[in-house]
């Protein structure tokens, strides 16, 4: 047995699950960063941290690990790819620090891998786009009708001719 005095489960919040979503389009921002060592030892990788903000997923996490000091130049080539497909869909193109590219939305296309060991699937970040713009709104076009003249003054029911111009007016 083991002594549990003190915890107390209110305090808080339940394991989050962890199945996957389905493929498709999210839209997210990025929370958290952290550049790692690999477990190799002989390079590091920038995990990102992805969060989903709208939507049925929405809250959800998914991460991405580019391999930016790597021995293979090839696994180097496709992280710097990954991070660049990142920094123009946030709209980022020269970040100092990969803080600057958080809390920016983009879309991520996300995959469903099945694992070959285990046969587990999990998911896989497999595209980034910046986020499309709303539709733009178009009002109909408003019909103005044409102002009416203004109405005739009504006849003088007691016409006088006008006064010659020899006698005052009056």
């Amino acid at each position: 047995m083991a002594n549990l005095t003190g915890f107390d489960a209110n305090q808080y919040e339940p394991l989050a699950d962890f199945t996957p979503i389905p493929a498709g389009q999210y839209k997210a921002v990025i929370i958290d960063s952290e550049m790692k060592p690999a477990r190799s030892g002989t390079g590091h990788f920038l995990q990102l941290v992805f969060q989903i903000i709208e939507g049925e997923y929405q809250k959800r996490q998914l991460w991405a690990r580019l391999n930016l000091q790597n021995q293979n130049p090839t696994a180097v080539q496709i992280a710097r790819s990954e991070l660049a497909a990142i920094c123009r869909a946030v709209g980022v193109n020269a970040p100092q620090d990969s803080q600057d590219l958080h809390n920016l939305p983009l879309m991520i296309r996300v995959r469903c891998t099945r694992q070959n060991d285990m046969g587990e699937v999990f998911n896989e970040i497999k595209g980034y786009s910046p986020v499309p713009p709303p539709p733009v709104s178009v009002a109909p076009p408003v019909s103005v009708a044409p102002t009416p003249p203004p109405p005739n003054p009504p006849p003088n029911p007691n016409p006088q001719p006008p006064a010659p111009y020899w006698q005052p007016n009056g």
